[in-house]
């Protein structure tokens, strides 16, 4: 290899590709390796799904709102990048979540974990479940652990642990909203791999899950919050930026830049061509929408798996990516004068089973749960349509939707204030679906991908989770494999 520059090409401006960027000419330099990084995205901004929009003191976010503060990539990230004294938690006062039940809010019980009951008097005292839906659930301790060898829908193995009510009272809210999925659809190992680990490791979920609980008391006691880090941080479960989450995407681009990466936007990749012969092949041209060719040595892709597919289908097998089905969803943000606002906002907001059968799947108190993202007197509601099977909602026009989600919220919640503003995002294609078997699949076709593209790697929330932290991950693993691959030939 010469000391000519390596030319890296990242597909795509989203969390995951600017996090691949920024770690990319970081390493190198760290690394004394000279090298070019060049962002391609195809539409008119960065962020992806990350998209902040700040009005008359509002933020409000047209995307995630917050991340898991226990998954450290963002926060070393937002170190790196020295955001982390921007980096504010929920309102420690916005206790309770609801549950819609019957067309009335219901309080989540206490004491659970990702819908695992840990307390069992706390759990018998819920209205969400029939006594007999309870008890079924917490028998689940006794059960053997008789699941498959292999991989399994999150459905059928917490109908089998918890029972079939457990699983459409509290999980499938819950759970399947983090991917606005179908429970029964969705692959156990790429989603929820620690409820079958704490099976096989305690027993129960119940018992695993009183155990990570004691687990994280004690280190609680033994490291205070943000032990660590560069700064304490909230003691909170979710954390955002004060200004919204397209903050870190503005630092982002900010340093890219400066350290002497190049962003186009606009930029599709519309195909991807090796040059030279498989056995002496170094370098790959790279046709974009606008008409411009140009060539790296390595490309990164971090793209939704349906336009990576169309990618790399010429050059390899991405049966496993065509397997991927991707979700629509929309959110309606209302802001309202506290001013005749006809409901207090007593905790963080709530979640709506299918069964209810109504357009909203969940809603956020925003203004309750992030302070910062109204302001005095002002109150500020999101909340979600569309999931699995039940997508027609996000295509209702702006009148029809902001109609339907207020019907829904007065009544559920009896609100009756007219907002003074409506906010709606539709975010088609937007929510990617793990089916069962997908960490092999993804294993399988990253191997194929290795041999017929030396060189190109394929990463983000496609392939193994849809955190932002989780992307973040990926992204800096990326940069580093590709890092660590030789250019080929001179």
């Amino acid at each position: 290899m010469t000391n000519k520059s390596r030319r890296v090409a990242v597909l795509g401006g989203g969390i995951t590709g600017l996090s691949a960027a920024f770690y990319l000419l970081r390493q190198a330099k760290e690394r004394g390796e000279a090298i070019e990084v060049a962002v391609l995205e195809g539409a008119d901004r960065l962020g992806g799904r990350i998209h902040t929009l700040r009005r008359d003191g509002f933020v409000i976010e047209r995307g995630p709102d917050s991340f898991l503060g226990r998954k450290l990539p963002m926060i070393r990230l937002a170190e790196e990048l020295g955001l982390a004294s921007e980096l504010t938690g929920t309102n420690p006062q916005a206790k309770s979540t609801y549950i819609a039940l019957d067309g009335r809010l219901v309080p989540m019980p206490q004491g659970l974990t990702l819908g695992i009951p840990a307390d069992r008097d706390k759990f018998m005292r819920t209205e969400l479940l029939s006594e007999a839906g309870k008890r079924r659930a917490l028998e689940e301790e006794e059960l053997p652990d008789d699941g498959p060898a292999g991989d399994e829908s999150v459905g059928a193995f917490l109908e089998r642990r918890m029972g079939k009510e457990m699983v459409g009272r509290l999980f499938e809210p819950l759970l399947a909203g983090i991917h606005a999925g179908d429970l029964y659809k969705l692959g156990l190992e790429a989603t929820f791999p620690q409820f079958k680990r704490m099976v096989e490791e305690h027993g129960s979920l119940i018992a695993g899950t009183r155990a990570a609980q004691r687990a994280a008391a004690a280190k609680a006691e033994r490291e205070p919050a943000g032990a660590g880090t560069a700064s304490a941080l909230p003691a909170s479960v979710f954390l955002t930026f004060r200004n919204g989450l397209s903050t870190i995407v503005e630092a982002l681009e900010s340093r890219i830049r400066a350290e002497g990466g190049e962003i186009r936007l606009g930029a599709k990749v519309l195909a991807i061509e090796p040059i030279g012969a498989e056995a002496e092949r170094s370098a790959y041209r790279l046709r974009l929408s606008d008409g411009t060719v140009r060539e790296a040595d390595q490309a990164l892709v971090a793209l939704p798996a349906y336009a990576a597919s169309e990618l790399l289908e010429p050059h390899t097998d991405v049966a496993a990516l065509r397997a991927i089905r991707y979700v629509s969803v929309a959110n309606v943000v209302f802001g309202y004068d506290a001013d005749g606002f006809d409901r207090e906002l007593d905790g963080s907001g709530f979640l709506v089973p299918r069964g209810e059968k109504r357009l909203i799947t969940a809603s956020t108190w925003t203004s309750a749960k992030w302070l910062h993202t109204a302001p005095e007197g002002k109150r500020l509601i999101r909340c979600y349509v569309g999931r699995a099977g039940d997508e027609q909602g996000v295509e209702l026009d702006d009148e029809a939707m902001t109609a339907a989600v207020r019907r829904d919220l007065r009544d559920l919640m009896g609100l009756e204030a007219a907002p003074e503003f409506a906010e709606i995002t539709r975010l088609r294609h937007s929510m990617p679906q793990y089916p069962v078997g997908h960490v092999g699949a993804i294993a399988d076709f990253r191997a194929k991908l290795g041999q017929r593209l030396p060189g190109v790697v394929a990463t983000g929330a496609a392939f193994e989770a849809v955190g932002l932290p989780d992307c973040v991950a990926q992204g800096k693993q990326a940069a580093e494999a590709l890092l660590d691959l030789s250019r080929g030939p001179s």
